[in-house]
């Protein structure tokens, strides 16, 4: 039975990961790790940095972006509902073509339509770089990522997470999901997607012999106004 669980190997080259850690090092930008309720290190032990819209990060923020449409365009052609059941989604070459998706419709859009589908519907969140110390670091509280204490409701836009494993030479460290009692095993340039609810309840378990890097982040949705348009008046 599937359970919406998703590891793209090799999103991201080995290579480019090892970069990003380098540069993560060299930086000096790292902080406290945040969970939605502030700092809280016995939920969260970690030291982040929020790399969307840094200059010195953008080379690293648009190799995560890529990643991610590509993964996500993937997922979807193997979860069509994920898009359709949200949304009524119409799409056609052109104004006289235009007609309701079906979920068998997804197996063979052509690339470049169903990326534009993806942009018109989703956008990426904040991606935040996190290490993780051998022996210490980990997130061990199980919890989704919906979260409804931020005004403005992005949070509550969020519909998948993602994660990029940087490295693998340590050992345990895996992304274990509650419910569907699976533990994902990090692998260098691996892409991670799963459900942002809390079907998807998860943790991040401690590494041991070695610091675990991570990139993750988010599919949102877009705002109301820009999938819909405004509303009169």
């Amino acid at each position: 039975m599937d359970d919406f669980i998703e590891v793209y190997p090799d999103a991201v080259p080995a290579a480019t990961c090892a970069r990003i850690i380098e540069q993560f090092e060299a930086s000096g930008q790292d902080q406290p790790g945040l969970v939605g309720g502030g700092l809280f290190p016995d939920l969260k032990n970690s030291r982040d940095i929020s790399i969307t819209g840094k200059q010195e990060w953008r080379e690293t923020e648009v190799v995560f972006v890529q990643a991610i449409m590509n993964g996500l365009a993937r997922y979807l052609r193997r979860y069509p509902y994920t898009l359709i059941a949200p949304l009524m989604v119409q799409h056609g070459a052109n104004p006289d073509e235009v007609r309701r998706l079906s979920a068998e419709d997804f197996a063979t859009l052509p690339d470049v339509a169903l990326g534009e589908i993806i942009r018109s519907i989703f956008r990426p969140g904040r991606i935040n770089l996190q290490r993780y110390r051998a022996g210490e670091g980990g997130y061990p509280y199980w919890h989704c990522e919906l979260y409804p204490r931020d005004p403005q409701c992005e949070t509550l836009h969020r519909h998948l997470l993602w994660t990029v494993y940087l490295n693998d030479d340590f050992q345990a460290g895996e992304t274990e999901f509650f419910h569907q009692q699976r533990k994902v095993p990090p692998r260098t340039g691996s892409l991670l997607i799963a459900p942002a609810a809390f079907t998807h309840t998860h943790r991040g378990n401690r590494p041991a012999g070695g610091d675990k890097y991570i990139a993750t982040s988010w599919v949102l949705f877009n705002r109301a106004e820009q999938i819909f348009g405004k509303p009169p008046g």
